[in-house]
C-alpha cells in the first residue's frame, strides 16, 4: 500500500468533455487534435503517442471541490474513452522520467512550499518527504517544462486504501 493517494480528474468530467465537447463549469469549448506532446492524459494519467493519438484540450480548476479560489488552465485528456488511473497505484510510472513540480499546499490553497524533480525518478521520495510534514494537506502535481497541472496527492487513509482503484472523488 502506498502512503499516498493520486487523484486524477475524476471520470464524470472526463464524460462529460467528451460528451458535450466543453469544459466543465466554464463552458468553453473543447478542441482535438493528434497528440504534439507527451502530455499526460489527466484522466488515465498515461503519456500521449504523440503523432498517433488524439487529444481534447479543455479548461479545467483543479482546486473544484477543496478550495473556494478556482484557478482554471488547460489540460488534456484522450479523446476517446479511458481507465481512470487508481488512486492507490503510486506515482504514474510514464511520469518518472519527466521532471515535475510538487507543490505542497495547506487548505486555503496556502502555498507552503515546492519540490523540483528531475527526471531521474526520484519522484515518489519527494511526495513521501512532502507528506510527512504536518503543515501540508495535498500536493499538486505540474509538468515542470510545460507547467501544466496534472494531477493532485493526498494522504492515503484506511478507507481509501482498502477502496481500491474505484473510489472517485467528486472534486
Amino acid at each position: 500500500m502506498n502512503a499516498f493517494r493520486v487523484i486524477a480528474i475524476p471520470s464524470e468530467v472526463a464524460t462529460e468533455v467528451r460528451t458535450t465537447n466543453t469544459s466543465p463549469r466554464y463552458g468553453h469549448p473543447a478542441s482535438h487534435k493528434i497528440a504534439s506532446g507527451y502530455g499526460p492524459c489527466r484522466h488515465c494519467l498515461r503519456t500521449f503517442n504523440v503523432g498517433k493519438e488524439y487529444r481534447t484540450l479543455f479548461t479545467y480548476n483543479p482546486f473544484t471541490g477543496i478550495e473556494e479560489l478556482p484557478l482554471p488552465g488547460p489540460i488534456f485528456i484522450h479523446t476517446e474513452n479511458c481507465e481512470r488511473y487508481p488512486e492507490n497505484a503510486g506515482y504514474p510510472s510514464d511520469l518518472l522520467s519527466h521532471a515535475a513540480i510538487l507543490s505542497g499546499y495547506a487548505k486555503g490553497e496556502h502555498l507552503v512550499t515546492k519540490v523540483y524533480v528531475e527526471n531521474n525518478g526520484g519522484h515518489e521520495a519527494a511526495v513521501e518527504h512532502l507528506l510527512q510534514r504536518s503543515d501540508i494537506d495535498y500536493i499538486e502535481v505540474r509538468d515542470k517544462v510545460a507547467g501544466c497541472f496534472d494531477f493532485r496527492i493526498e494522504r492515503a487513509t484506511n478507507d481509501t486504501a482498502a477502496s481500491g482503484p474505484e473510489k472517485e472523488l467528486k472534486c
